[in-house]
């Protein structure tokens, strides 16, 4: 069966920066299982999956339109130390969730003076080309249910 909409795929896969650094790896894991054309991953792996078969070994580099988005100055503001109650000890690299009008944010804490508190609402992989290699390991059809959910149900998905 190719990779299709509709399709439910495992993957594995190790995912490095353009100086070869490995940033995540299903190596030593479970596989990645998802929904194809749910937008369960980032866009240009998932272009690339299309079409392709159990057994199937693709290399690609997805630049940041086709992942995580450009990286934007205008996600980085600053803001009272206030804001942070109930932490005891607030330092740079701490990550939180802010409700937003339409979803929640990430942001994560890049730099403290004194009262004000500089956060980065950017995705850590923003602005970075993600180079994939990818083994395709199972394709099968989804289910009527993992269809209306919009992901998978069973191993590596929803139980």
């Amino acid at each position: 069966m190719k990779i299709a909409k509709n399709s439910v795929v495992t993957i594995d896969y190790t995912l490095t920066d353009d100086n070869g650094h490995v940033i995540d790896s299903s190596e030593g894991q479970e596989p990645l299982t998802y929904l194809h054309g749910a937008g369960n991953i980032i866009p240009g792996l998932e272009n690339t999956l299309e079409g392709k078969n159990t057994g199937d070994a693709v290399k690609v580099s997805v630049p940041p339109a086709d992942g995580y988005g450009e990286w934007d100055e205008k996600k980085i503001t600053q803001v009272s130390k206030k804001q942070f109650t109930g932490i005891e000890k607030l330092e740079v690299g701490m990550e939180f969730t802010v409700e937003g009008d339409k979803h929640d944010m990430y942001v994560t804490v890049t730099k403290i003076e004194g009262d004000k508190v500089t956060v980065d609402a950017n995705y850590p992989l923003a602005g970075k080309t993600l180079n994939f290699d990818v083994t395709v390991k199972n394709v099968r059809a989804a289910t009527p249910d993992e269809i209306s959910h919009g992901h998978i149900h069973g191993p590596g998905g929803h139980h």
